[in-house]
């Protein structure tokens, strides 16, 4: 069950997370109620489970939830991190206290220094921008296109998304090596449709922004009507960008982005830009051969930019992105209004506190350095080996469930099973912790440090194309709530920060933590590596079809049949789901659902049937923690953002859509043909 939260480039990753810019605050000590993997006080008796189950398990839990103002959501996910996040805190505050008497050199006394200059409120203050005026003095600096590319370069090393992405990543067609891919980018609001959808909210969202651009630029000492004026050249710079960028449905095949291309003909893509002064610029020193152009036309769009838009307008971009990569570790001024204009998207009234806002920073940009601390004291061995066993029934029986396939030929079957039996999975922490000896922090404007940071993890990885792919690292922190699946890989990941309640639980029984770390998380997981994109990937993580032309005719229209349920689906107001989009994570749903429950039944076999819990069976439990695993209360402001942007369903339909496809739901509550919670025959998929 990956959670929605904002993601690393890896575009057809499972989700990885960041959290929101908003969230809910429990003080360092502070006692918290412990969790469950089931909590029948959130069962809603007056409803029927065969009318709306999301409502049943989770109904007197959503009559008493009210979201906090910081929050744009609530429910099973805020729950568990603010638990790991007491942790994390008394980790950094400990360092931040220490970090005087702390071996110079060492991790942790970086991470204390990060931690605590970004604490430290009366510094930000007092600085105001001035710690990134050298930046937009850059910026203003440049005179000629040459100028032009290497700012553009020098920005994207510290963070900055300007123009478009660089990213070394495996080759589609060489899954041990990492090739260098580019993408398309530049963008300040959270999707290309925000610039080119018609009707009055979009507008209203367009006029926001282009004071939010003004608003900045004002902060940073340009008068009201040089802002206005670059604002307007920002807006018309950056939809021209967006309108040259494919879609999030359009991103979501494999296909679309697979561009092998030598890297001369690229230069004849985009002949304005200097690729090789562009290429000094960033870091990287070696020669390159093929690169991956995965949006050809913006690319060629790209370079017409490049060619005719005047040099006062790039000026005027780059120095907003300046700002909004900046915004968040400034004064509180900038603070407020990166929160006002993202408040927009999340329905959120009030920012999140500063030690929150510094927890997340630090473990975005230092994250492993504080995941040894966090394991020593959340995660016994113990756990990890029987959250370990779970996943390998997982396993077996997605297996099972592929050589019982009726539609899909012999071929197909033995590949399909190569690659489950070759998929990799990491579970709690790395084997090897990252070394953070060459980033140099210093007690100092905490903005700097950010760059710092970000700086050193750009020239870690910067250099890696035509080398092999680490196999052993981990493209998410350890206290992460969330989970995921890279198809270049073929693996699966579930961090520590995952596998405490209500996800799993050591002491619980089998049912419980098969519905919730086995369906929604490890068999979610595993089904990526079949869904919609998954598939197209081999066992080594190569795109190669390896389907026969007739299975995949049967998988795409049983895909179909997912794809059409879920448009029929409301998300909010006058807004519906779109199939399409969502399609990979409601296949995973769906496949992890079925696959859970087929473990659970080994599971029962292999250690004993027990009687009813709470007055339920095994299955009925089984089919609670799923639903529980859901549990979430989100703002309408939110799910309007999601509905562009994200590649979930809402929790309701992700509880209630895969249940009313499944016979063995029906069969253990007693539900009825013509019951709201069970589709009729002919409209369910049969795919994993």
């Amino acid at each position: 069950m990956p959670t929605r939260h904002l993601a690393p480039r890896l575009a057809l990753m499972a989700a990885l997370a960041l959290l929101p810019l908003s969230g809910a605050a429990q003080s360092a000590g502070t006692p918290l109620p412990p969790l469950k993997v089931i909590d029948t006080g959130h069962l809603d008796r007056a409803t029927s489970a065969c009318t709306d189950f999301f409502q049943f398990a989770n109904g007197s839990w959503l009559a008493r939830d009210t979201i906090p103002p910081e929050y744009a959501w609530t429910g099973v996910v805020k729950d568990m991190v603010d638990r790991n996040e007491l942790v994390v805190r008394g980790v950094l505050e400990d360092l931040a206290g220490r970090r005087a008497t702390l071996p110079a050199g060492g991790t942790e006394r970086k991470v204390g220094i990060f931690y605590g200059t970004c604490m430290d409120s009366v510094a930000a203050e007092r600085a105001g921008f001035d710690p990134i005026r050298p930046l937009l003095r850059e910026v203003e600096a440049i005179r000629t296109r040459a100028d032009l590319v290497r700012e553009i370069a020098a920005l994207q090393a510290q963070g900055a998304d300007v123009l478009f992405r660089y990213d070394p990543a495996p080759d589609p067609h060489d899954a041990t090596h990492y090739m260098a891919w580019f993408s398309q980018g530049g963008l300040g609001m959270p999707d290309r449709d925000y610039y080119t959808d018609r009707g009055e909210a979009a507008d209203s969202v367009r006029r926001a922004y282009l004071e939010h651009v003004a608003r900045y630029l004002t902060m940073v000492g340009r008068s009201e009507a040089a802002a206005r004026r670059d604002a307007t050249q920002v807006m018309a710079l950056e939809t021209a960008l967006a309108r040259a960028s494919l879609t999030r449905v359009e991103l979501r095949s494999p296909e679309a982005t697979d561009h092998p291309t030598p890297f001369a003909r690229f230069r004849t893509i985009a002949p304005h830009m200097d690729w090789s002064a562009y290429l000094r610029a960033i870091g990287f020193t070696s020669a390159l051969t093929t690169v991956n152009v995965a949006e050809p036309a913006f690319f060629a769009r790209m370079d017409s930019l490049l060619a005719t838009t005047p040099l006062d307008a790039w000026r005027a971009y780059l120095a907003f992105h300046v700002v909004a990569l900046a915004a968040p570790a400034l004064s509180s001024a900038f603070v407020q209004e990166d929160f006002a204009f993202e408040s927009r998207f999340t329905g959120a009234t009030v920012p999140l506190p500063r030690w929150r806002r510094c927890l997340l920073r630090t473990d975005r940009l230092m994250g492993e350095a504080m995941g040894a601390a966090y394991v020593a004291a959340t995660f016994p061995p113990a756990a990890k080996a029987r959250a370990s066993s779970i996943i390998r029934d997982i396993r077996a029986a997605f297996g099972e469930r592929v050589k019982r396939i009726g539609w899909m030929s012999e071929p197909t079957k033995k590949a399909a099973l190569d690659k489950l039996a070759r998929m990799g999975q990491k579970v709690g922490y790395p084997d090897r912790w990252r070394d953070y000896g060459r980033l140099e922090l210093v007690e100092g404007p905490h903005v700097l440090n950010s760059l710092r940071a970000t700086r050193f993890e750009w020239e870690r990885t910067v250099g890696r194309p035509g080398m092999a792919v680490d196999t052993a690292e981990w493209g998410i922190t350890v206290p992460t709530v969330n989970a995921y699946y890279d198809p270049s890989r073929n693996e699966m990941v579930y961090p520590a920060g995952t596998l405490v309640p209500q996800t799993f639980d050591l002491a619980a029984d089998d049912a419980a933590n098969y519905g919730a770390l086995g369906a929604s998380w490890a068999g979610h997981e595993l089904t990526h590596g079949f869904d919609d994109e998954g598939r197209q990937y081999d066992a080594v993580g190569n795109l190669r079809d390896w389907w026969t032309p007739q299975d995949s005719v049967h998988f795409n229209q049983q895909a179909a049949l997912i794809i059409e349920q879920f448009n029929g689906y409301v998300q909010v107001d006058t807004i519906h789901v779109n199939g399409r989009l969502t399609a990979g994570e409601n296949i995973a749903d769906f496949g992890g659902l079925l696959t859970g429950f087929d473990a659970l039944q080994r599971a029962l076999e292999r250690n004993g049937r027990p009687g009813p819990i709470d007055g339920f069976t095994p299955e009925q439990r089984f089919f609670l923690a799923y639903a529980q695993t859901y549990r979430g209360h989100v703002r309408p402001e939110q799910l309007r953002s999601w509905a562009k942007t994200d590649p979930h369903s809402p929790e309701r339909l992700r509880v209630n859509g895969p249940l009313g496809n499944f016979p063995e739901f029906a069969k253990a509550f007693a539900c009825k043909p013509g019951d709201p919670m069970v589709r009729p025959v002919a409209s369910v998929p049969e795919i994993w």
